[in-house]
Order: structure tokens, then C-alpha cells, then sequence
């Protein structure tokens, strides 16, 4: 592999991650879910569905919030129905945060969404390169440099 190769994926990395790209992303799949769920709130909901209950400030690293802006969102979820609070079996001065059923529902239609988003800005591509950039994304996420 040349370094424009490296170069080109590092370019398009950039794009993917940079927050305005994500709350843009959020903002489109939580669009008419619910007053509660929105592309600040996203973020909690997801990383709670991805590790289980945690703390606020063992989650914060994960989502790339401070533990007070995820104990606000928490907050607004919590008044909605989707999360609760529970004592930490390990320290009972802790508090995790849970996705209640309401809350796994909510993520998996917004898992739902996400998808369907993903499949129709991959609807014009030639069949089968799609399905490609598929497992070669995977391949460079579970073997590439962030492992």
C-alpha cells in the first residue's frame, strides 16, 4: 500500500469523526423519535446499548462527553421512560446507568434507522461493492491501527 492509500483513508477518517458529521448523523436518526431522544441524547442511549449499565464517569470516555453533560442527558432520558438509575453492586456510593425495555426498544429502532440510512447512500453503488466495503470496513476496524 502507497501513502496516498493511507493518506486517502486518513482524509476520509477525518470526515467520519469529526462531531459536526456525527450530530448531523444524530440529528437525522432521531429526527420524530421523541422529545428526549435527540443528537445529544443519542449518544448516552448507544453507549449504554454497546456496554451495558456503567457509571457516568466510566462511560464518559467511551462517548466523548465529561461525566456531568452525560449526567444531564441521563437526566432527560430518565424523565422519558429510557433509562433509570441503579446502586453500583460494586460500590455502593456509585449510581449506573441502565437502558430500561423502553430504552432497548428505542435503540433498536434507531439501530433500524441507522441501517436503512446506511443502505440507501449505498443503494447507487455497483452490486457487490458494497458488500465488499463491508467486510474490508470490518477487517480494517478489528485489525487495522486502532487495535
Amino acid at each position: 500500500m502507497d501513502t496516498s492509500t493511507g493518506q486517502e483513508i486518513s482524509d476520509a477518517l477525518g470526515v467520519l469523526l469529526k462531531r459536526s458529521t456525527r450530530t448531523q448523523l444524530y440529528r437525522t436518526l432521531t429526527a420524530g423519535v421523541g422529545e428526549a431522544v435527540d443528537e445529544l441524547t443519542y449518544p448516552v442511549l448507544s453507549g449504554l446499548a454497546r456496554t451495558g449499565p456503567r457509571s457516568a464517569a466510566d462511560l464518559a470516555p467511551d462517548i466523548g462527553l465529561d461525566r456531568s453533560g452525560i449526567t444531564r442527558r441521563a437526566t432527560q432520558l430518565e424523565s422519558a421512560g429510557l433509562l433509570r438509575r441503579e446502586p453500583d453492586p460494586h460500590d455502593r456510593r456509585a449510581t449506573l446507568l441502565a437502558l430500561t425495555d423502553k430504552g432497548e426498544q428505542t435503540v433498536k429502532a434507531l439501530r433500524q434507522r441507522l441501517s436503512d440510512h446506511i443502505e440507501a447512500s449505498l443503494a447507487s453503488w455497483p452490486p457487490g461493492e458494497a458488500a465488499t466495503f463491508a467486510r474490508h470496513l470490518h477487517r480494517f476496524v478489528t485489525d487495522g491501527p486502532f487495535t
